[in-house]
């Protein structure tokens, strides 16, 4: 995947650390809606990519268990969903709704997505 180096300077401005483990090392672009093999950079927005831990992004991706947990932190999204669906940062333990600006901004409970 090849972000531009503006979507890559916003999204590491925007997530200083892994959504998962809050590492701040080894972090790789994770796409929250999948774009398959080869798929659209249509889906390259900064509302569907985040900076995960390469650990984590690979845990997503191969184990059923942890792809089931992702999937409830909006960490992954299935293809049908909108990238609107919040973002739970587990080290902050708090709910984002991530922009197409690069921004984020706290998901209140209650509020419709």
């Amino acid at each position: 995947m090849a972000l531009s180096r503006k979507s890559l300077t916003l999204l590491r401005a925007r997530d200083a650390h892994c959504w998962h483990c809050g590492a701040t090392d080894d972090l790789v672009p994770h796409h929250r809606k999948n774009r398959g093999m080869g798929g659209s950079k249509l889906l390259d927005g900064l509302d569907n990519l985040m900076l995960v831990c390469a650990f984590w992004n690979g845990e997503m991706e191969s184990t059923s268990a942890d792809a089931a947990s992702a999937r409830g932190w909006g960490h992954k999204i299935p293809a049908w969903q909108t990238s609107d669906m919040p973002v739970f940062d587990l080290v902050k333990h708090r709910w984002y709704t991530l922009l197409e600006n690069g921004t984020k901004v706290e998901f209140i409970i209650g509020e419709c997505f």
